[in-house]
């Protein structure tokens, strides 16, 4: 099943790395209640990804906060030690976005966005894609059609609210 806008968001056990170590986040204790965006892409260190979307968020996430946006949350399916090291390297820590890692895919699955590119060593990797959720359901969801990151960039979802 692919989400749209107006699906409830399954629950989903995510990973993140704390104080002692690997945690296990809870998607839906995250989502009730609150305003929350989500990006999805293929992977952490990727190009587009490092160098295009998580800097698109980035540099909107001050804004989304001025428009009532509780978090912004980053999943990618990689452990939580790569989403740690990442989100320092990018920068994306710093400005408050939270990342988190699917690594089963159990999440990118259940909500339609896997793909595969064998060659590239990519399985059941996340399709890119922006949403918000408001108290776990889907008011606005950007899936990218192509290989850049325009519809799922930061931007586009902020001019949307």
């Amino acid at each position: 099943m692919t989400i749209a806008e107006g699906s409830k968001l399954p629950d989903a056990t995510l990973l993140r790395m704390g104080e002692n170590g690997a945690e296990t986040v809870s998607l839906a204790d995250r989502l009730k209640g609150r305003k929350v965006v989500i990006f999805g892409l293929p992977g952490a260190y990727t190009g587009t990804c490092s160098t295009a979307h998580v800097p698109s968020f980035i540099r909107t996430a001050k804004k989304f906060a001025e428009k009532g946006v509780d978090e912004i949350i980053c999943v990618a399916v990689n452990d939580p030690f790569v989403m740690k090291a990442w989100g320092e390297a990018t920068g994306a820590t710093a400005a408050g976005i939270t990342m988190l890692g699917d690594a089963d895919a159990s999440f990118t699955k259940a909500i339609g966005q896997p793909f595969d590119v064998p060659h590239l060593g990519f399985f059941n990797r996340s399709k890119r894609y922006s949403l918000l959720a408001e108290d776990g359901v889907v008011t606005k969801f950007n899936p990218e059609t192509g290989t850049g990151c325009e519809i799922s960039a930061g931007e586009h979802l902020l001019s949307q609210l």
